[in-house]
């Protein structure tokens, strides 16, 4: 299965998920609970949208002056192997793709555990930045894009140094998509705004999906 992709969303073109224009993979499944998960129905670890990673590549090189890719979840870890084959595949033809990943493992976990699993070994070195740890509703303080204070922001090179505030502490902004009989919020949502958008969409009755 290392060939393929389990994946509860993608959004091919968004600029609050990092900089510049980027391709967001949402990867289903994931081990943590955190409270007031901003993605519950992408929490359970079963087949979503298998998608091959050819298949992906070659969607996310169709998208024209793409900055680069956002990985989040779920938690993208779980796939790490398929994760770093597509990376792998989209920078062979685009070498200047960056790479962003959200992930409830620290970084010092996911380095332990880079030792013994070859698959996070692999994509962590490919990651330009890396946003950790477990969510924590108490400790959001609207700022940046990490959804809470206890959350760190890795620049694990050195392409994104310069651009610290919009990571740490520029004021969050969300967008909202119209697809196929849903609407998906991409961003990390101020405490209270992700209450709103159900809300008005409860109304509306129509379904949607969020997406930090």
């Amino acid at each position: 299965m290392s060939e393929v992709l389990n994946i509860a969303q993608l959004c091919p073109e968004t600029y609050v998920l990092g900089p510049g224009k980027r391709f967001v993979v949402w990867a289903q499944g994931c081990p943590f609970r955190c409270v007031d998960c901003v993605a519950p129905d992408w929490i359970p670890n079963h087949p979503n949208n298998l998608i091959s990673i050819e298949d992906l590549a070659q969607r996310i090189l169709a998208v024209k002056e793409l900055e680069g890719i956002t990985l989040s979840g779920g938690e993208p870890m779980l796939q790490a192997e398929g994760l770093a084959k597509l990376i792998r595949r989209v920078r062979r033809v685009n070498p200047d793709l960056s790479a962003i990943a959200f992930s409830g493992f620290t970084l010092a976990q996911l380095r332990r555990k880079a030792r013994t699993e070859r698959s996070v070994a692999e994509l962590l070195p490919q990651l330009d930045v890396l946003i950790d740890g477990l969510y924590r509703p108490d400790l959001n303080d609207n700022l940046g894009l990490r959804g809470s204070s206890n959350q760190r922001i890795h620049f694990l090179t050195t392409r994104y140094e310069k651009r610290k505030e919009m990571f740490e502490t520029q004021p969050r902004q969300v967008e909202i998509h119209l697809l196929t009989g849903e609407l998906l919020m991409v961003g990390v949502p101020a405490a209270g705004s992700l209450q709103a958008f159900r809300s008005v969409v409860e109304e509306g009755h129509s379904t949607s999906v969020v997406g930090a």
